[in-house]
């Protein structure tokens, strides 16, 4: 029996124009009848809504950005995600364990194995992966759709560069529990899922399914302290680091004590602080390979 699924391709993602014949005719030997209305990711949200009742599933071929502009809409839905990554971070997708390729992609998805998995929130803006102040948002305006065609990856690490020549440290209020505590940072993120910024771990030990969010503030006190810090900061191994604070919870509340900052989510801008951070548990069903793959020990490296 066939169903029928919803798939948006963002064909201005870096990989937005390869295989999108050769997906739609693997998911459709697979059995689905596919929808395809003309759009961008832009129009991901209104799309999604004008078509939930047709479909028993939604395919987004694109990169982090793209699954962000749907997000609110799938929440509303409840229909499954099927995720082709064709963007170039695709954090999301690594935090899934998904592969790469976008046939591979197509064949998790036909599979029919899904995960609910949990979504963050700030300021009532749900995220997958991470929301930050502070680094984040300088790298962000850094980050071009020419640059990351031309470099994939290697761009946010010479964006994340130029951001701390140029970022300077600011004093910040966090409140989780109860209590609070202010400190001198470069950053503030707290992530949902595993990975973010083009691989780097924001806690070795985050699931996308744990029920948590988890919270660094880079104390850092000169910009190019960051450097020996890489390594763990990739790994996500912060917990022994003095100039790393971590905490975990279900909901923050960040708040600098001078001026507004920005707050960028999923590689988006969203918003200024203040910045409220909660999280939605098991909130959405995505395909993902089986067996249960979204522990850290079987996340790709």
């Amino acid at each position: 029996m066939h169903s029928k699924a919803l798939l948006l391709v963002n064909t201005k993602a870096r990989r937005g124009q390869e295989d999108v014949a050769m997906i739609r005719e693997r998911l459709t030997a697979g059995g689905l009848d596919l929808i395809e209305p003309h759009a961008d990711s832009g129009d991901f949200l209104s799309v999604i809504r004008q078509h939930r009742n047709e479909a028993s599933r939604v395919i987004i071929g694109g990169g982090d950005g793209s699954l962000n502009h749907a997000l609110l809409a799938l929440l509303e839905a409840q229909l499954p995600l099927g995720i082709l990554p064709l963007g170039t971070a695709n954090d999301l997708a690594r935090t899934l364990s998904l592969p790469a390729d976008p046939l591979q992609a197509c064949d998790v998805i036909l599979a029919n194995y899904s995960q609910r998995i949990d979504i963050g929130q700030v300021n009532e803006r749900p995220y997958f992966n991470v929301a930050s102040i502070g680094l984040a948002a300088e790298v962000t305006r850094r980050l071009s759709k020419g640059t990351k065609t031309r470099w994939g990856v290697l761009a946010y690490v010479w964006a994340a560069m130029g951001a701390m020549l140029r970022s300077r440290s600011f004093r910040v209020e966090i409140s989780s529990d109860g209590q609070s505590l202010q400190a001198r940072t470069w950053q503030v993120a707290v992530g949902n899922g595993r990975n973010y910024g083009g691989g780097m771990t924001i806690h070795e030990h985050a699931r996308i399914d744990d029920g948590l969010l988890n919270l660094y503030s880079l104390e850092i006190k000169r910009s190019w302290h960051i450097l020996p810090l890489i390594p763990a900061l990739w790994r996500g191994t912060l917990d022994p680091l003095l100039t790393v604070r971590t905490m975990h919870g279900t909901a923050f509340d960040v708040r600098p004590v001078s001026h507004p900052r920005s707050i960028i989510a999923d590689g988006e801008l969203v918003g200024t602080t203040p910045a409220i951070f909660k999280l939605l548990p098991k909130a959405l069903s995505v395909y993902v390979p089986q067996p249960n793959s979204l522990s850290p020990h079987s996340a790709p490296s």
